[in-house]
């Protein structure tokens, strides 16, 4: 069909003014150029080039403007709704959040945290333990949150009552969520991921504070319940570090729900 569509050109350019010959040649080598399919023909040519890929069928307001995804075919702006906070949790974070409801924890949900390589995807912030004050408040992982109120409940209280004949008050924290790494290495901390807590001192309904720092020689009592801090919260956490381990962490201890190959827990 191009062959016969040249000859005819060519037999009528005979009779033709220079000047219109001119013209009549660039056209011809536009179309030869721009078009693989038949000049004569209504069906568009396409690119047949390496890199074609199928073209996508699109129907209504979609034909018109396939780039733009937030048009309807209405033709309208798509407004997208905002998922309630049960939707955009997923479930085990949605029963995590039933547990410490169980364990009595108040709580508020945080937005969530992403600062390089540190932060917590649905972070929690907890004020209070049952009647127990947390100051300040302690922004942390949903699991690390109950790990703590369950332990508190279950170890901290119960310790405090035998060692002291009085009922915990305020547990005075020092660090939880915190982007760094730990002391001395290159190693991000468990503060970082909001999976830690430490603790400076334990404030007693009769009105004792007990420091967490290592307790004097005849402090017998205070040794005891701190003994027991320690032991106990191995049972609950991964790491217990405290006042002895080494000089950073003289005057705190630090609690971590890290996870390690084969369940090995450091309590130091």
């Amino acid at each position: 069909m191009a062959g016969t569509f040249r000859a005819v050109f060519l037999a009528a350019a005979r009779r033709l003014k220079p000047a219109a010959l001119l013209a009549a040649s660039l056209a011809l080598a536009a179309v030869s150029a721009c078009n693989t399919g038949s000049v004569l023909s209504l069906q568009p040519a396409v690119d047949v080039g390496s890199q074609t890929a199928a073209v996508p069928q699109y129907t209504g307001m979609q034909k018109l403007v396939p780039s733009n995804p937030y048009m309807t075919q209405a033709a309208y702006p798509r407004m997208d709704e905002p998922m309630s906070p049960v939707e955009q949790i997923p479930a085990s974070e949605t029963d995590c959040r039933q547990q410490l409801k169980r364990l009595d924890v108040a709580y508020t949900d945080v937005a969530p945290i992403h600062e390089g390589q540190c932060g917590i995807d649905y972070p929690v912030k907890v004020s209070a333990i049952g009647g127990i004050q947390m100051k300040p408040a302690a922004t942390l992982t949903c699991d690390m949150a109950a790990t703590f109120a369950a332990w508190t409940k279950n170890e901290l209280v119960p310790s405090a009552r035998w060692r002291y004949f009085s009922g915990v008050r305020t547990i005075h924290q020092g660090s939880s969520y915190s982007c760094r790494n730990i002391a001395g290495e290159g190693v991000l901390s468990e503060h970082g991921k909001g999976n830690a807590l430490d603790v400076m001192s334990i404030e007693l309904n009769n009105g004792d504070d007990i420091d967490v720092r290592k307790p004097g020689l005849f402090a017998f009592r205070t040794r005891g319940f701190l003994n027991n801090v320690r032991a106990d919260g191995c049972q609950y956490f991964t790491t217990v570090l405290g006042p002895g381990y080494n000089y950073d962490h003289r005057n705190h201890f630090h609690f971590d729900i890290k996870n390690r190959k084969n369940g090995y827990r450091a309590c130091r």
